[in-house]
């Protein structure tokens, strides 16, 4: 069977099948000629092409130097990282509008600069004086960090090239214009450019490179999702308007363990660390009510312990009403059903409200036993005992699966003062000194055991 021969046109790259003298799109003539693969090319240079350059290759067992890192002394922005910013990195930042994006890299620009790197921040939706205006609300106006307020891709790289900084920092990359690119800032092709152009350019140079994205109402970095394979790492900058707390979160990062968190809290003078954030997320709890139950979760490889509230409410309306704030709506089904299922428990004609306490988002399946505690408790009327803490996975048959990590979940339970714990049976925890576990095998079980009920 002969091969497709294919043919493209010069001037517009338009790609036909055949060859003809006027290129059908562009109108354009002789400007079509045949496409030849380039591993059927010619294989001798004398021919008129040289044959490209053989790849070095390397066995899996060489040892490589891994890369140094930069401190920049904010202990929880360097844990996101990996340990810290890696030379010649591509580091995408994205969160809701008034989150704090450009604060939180307004104070971290200033850290890496009296860390000793050559930083510039370039602003494309402030002008100069509104960010310097920022940079004294935060005590930051005698940080070393070169400034400027510009939008024109070409510019910015002209000025990156002259002043040779070590770190850039570029807000917004939606705002940025490549006079190359026919079309509107902040669209998808010149977003695509801007990107593929700065982080190439920051390759070249030696240069690691910051970008802040904007988000869509889903949640997600708007433009192309190119950009996010483009970059080393995407950061995600988490949290709730109404509360101080916010998440800085790794969805992928080459040099260092991805869904790894850090924990902001925002104050009148910027953004403040926190080191322990199981302290903090549960400080305001008070005595114990019916619905509340502490949840020991791992966030990438830090415990933290979160308080689940629980309220359940007979229904007014003919369709009772499941609303959930920072768990999955899906699977807070998958717990109702199961618990009517395979423990006789209904919820039928009643409101069922799930909320994550402190704005905290939680994803994993280990938080199915504390979830279905909390729901239990709610409709019984019946608050678990002080200084108790859950966690488990739920299967469809009701059975309770082990969760990795359990050892440092206990662990970070024992140091916050809590004496026992209500876990599946199996699994790994040794480390648990001082806590009391409470194995269980199944949901039925655990409501019959801690609820009286089943």
């Amino acid at each position: 069977m002969a091969k497709s021969k294919s043919f493209s046109c010069a001037a517009c790259g338009n790609v036909t099948t055949k060859w003809s003298g006027r290129c059908e799109a562009c109108g354009e003539w002789n400007t079509i000629s045949e496409d030849a693969g380039i591993s059927e090319g010619p294989k001798s240079s004398s021919l008129g092409q040289a044959r490209g350059r053989a790849v070095t290759l390397t066995d899996l067992a060489s040892e490589e130097t891994p890369p140094p890192r930069t401190h920049s002394g904010m202990g929880e922005l360097d844990r996101v990282l990996g340990g810290g910013l890696v030379p010649a990195s591509a580091i995408l930042v994205g969160g809701d509008p008034g989150i704090g994006k450009s604060t939180l890299l307004l104070q971290a620009a200033a850290r890496f600069a009296s860390s000793g790197l050559k930083t510039v921040y370039i602003s494309g939706e402030e002008a100069s004086a509104q960010v310097r205006m920022r940079a004294q609300r935060l005590g930051l106006q005698q940080a070393d960090v070169k400034l400027g307020a510009e939008t024109n891709l070409r510019d910015i790289l002209t000025t990156l090239e002259q002043e040779k900084p070590q770190l850039a920092i570029i807000d917004s990359i939606q705002t940025m214009w490549a006079d190359n690119v026919g079309s509107a800032p902040g669209s998808v092709s010149q977003v695509r450019a801007a990107a593929h152009e700065l982080t190439s350019f920051a390759k070249r140079r030696g240069m690691s490179v910051i970008l802040v994205g904007h988000v869509t109402k889903d949640g997600q970095i708007a433009g192309p999702r190119v950009v996010e394979h483009m970059v080393d790492t995407v950061l995600y900058f988490e949290g709730e308007r109404g509360h101080q707390f916010r998440i800085l979160r790794a969805v992928k990062n080459r040099f260092g363990p991805a869904d790894e968190i850090g924990v902001f809290e925002m104050t009148g003078a910027g953004l403040s660390e926190v080191t322990n954030p199981s302290a903090l997320f549960l400080s305001e709890r008070g005595t114990p009510a019916p619905g509340s139950v502490v949840f020991s979760g791992i966030e990438g490889t830090r415990p933290v312990l979160v308080e689940l509230q629980a309220l359940v409410a007979p229904s007014p309306h003919a369709q009772a009403r499941r609303t959930v704030v920072g768990w999955d709506g899906s699977r807070l089904a998958m717990i109702l059903a199961v618990l009517e299922a395979r423990c006789g428990i209904p919820f039928a004609g009643l409101d069922v409200y799930l909320n994550v306490a402190g704005g905290m988002k939680v994803s994993e399946p280990a938080a199915d036993l504390a979830v279905a505690a909390a729901l239990l408790s709610a409709r019984e009327d019946s608050a678990l005992p002080a200084e108790t803490v859950v966690f488990g996975e739920i299967s469809l048959s009701g059975a309770l699966r082990p969760v990795g990590q359990s050892e440092n979940r206990l662990k970070e339970a024992a140091k916050l003062g809590f004496t026992t714990a209500i876990v599946p049976q199996g699994g790994k925890m040794s480390g648990a000194s001082g806590l009391s576990l409470n194995r269980m095998g199944d949901l039925t079980g655990f409501v019959g055991e801690v609820f009286g009920a089943g």
